[in-house]
């Protein structure tokens, strides 16, 4: 695949590429994939209202999620996972930049490509219809949908795909090698030359075939 007519901008770019939409209804779809759908709304229903929370902004924190999702803080990587864990839903994007807030708090951190990174895939076949579900390394669900969009992103002097979804709230999640080569398995050719991958009635462009 070729970069060709896919997204070419900086790594945190957060515009999806091109997608067709099917011809079948998005409510008989919802109700094909109840469960799926499900388990994305309990991975984060617990999620504290941050889009809620405004406050002035407290300062730099000596903090790094690297392109593998790794928390780094003050040069040593955070493996205590439910503390990774915590601070993930308190992730607040604007722009191009990313923070740490609470109530009272807003302490802006470092992102190397996406604060999530995807870890796995499944697909499931339907009645004709397909869901891809992918899962974060902090553990959460999401199906690939209109809501929850992936596209290919090439950073400004490379030729190497950077694969991501939207995860929540604008908060994107990059997807790991062995991910994106699944999906590019289970991609499909189109007539104008791209590899797309379909997903709850959407059709995302993975990139061009040379």
């Amino acid at each position: 695949m070729s970069k060709s007519d896919s997204t070419s901008s900086s790594s945190n770019a957060s515009e999806p590429s091109s997608r067709e939409p099917s011809q079948d209804g998005t409510g008989s779809l919802d109700n094909l994939f109840a469960d799926l759908l499900a388990l994305q709304k309990d991975s984060s229903a617990s999620l504290p209202p941050v889009h809620l929370w405004d406050p002035p902004k407290s300062g730099d924190m000596d903090m790094v999620i690297d392109r593998e999702g790794r928390w780094i803080h003050e040069g040593g990587e955070i493996k205590r996972e439910r503390l990774v864990k915590l601070f993930s839903t308190i992730l607040k994007r604007e722009g191009d930049d990313y923070f740490l807030v609470t109530p009272v708090e807003k302490w802006k951190i470092m992102v190397d490509f996406a604060p999530f990174y995807i870890v796995a895939a499944t697909i499931n076949n339907r009645d004709s219809q397909q869901a891809i579900s992918l899962s974060t390394s902090t553990g959460e669900s999401l199906v690939l949908s209109a809501d929850n969009p992936l596209w290919v992103d090439y950073p400004q002097g490379s030729d190497q795909p950077v694969p991501l979804v939207t995860v929540r709230n604008n908060l994107p999640g990059l997807l790991s090698r062995s991910v994106f080569y699944q999906l590019v398995e289970w991609g499909q050719p189109a007539e104008d030359g791209g590899l797309y991958v379909d997903s709850m009635g959407q059709r995302f462009l993975l990139g061009m075939m040379e």
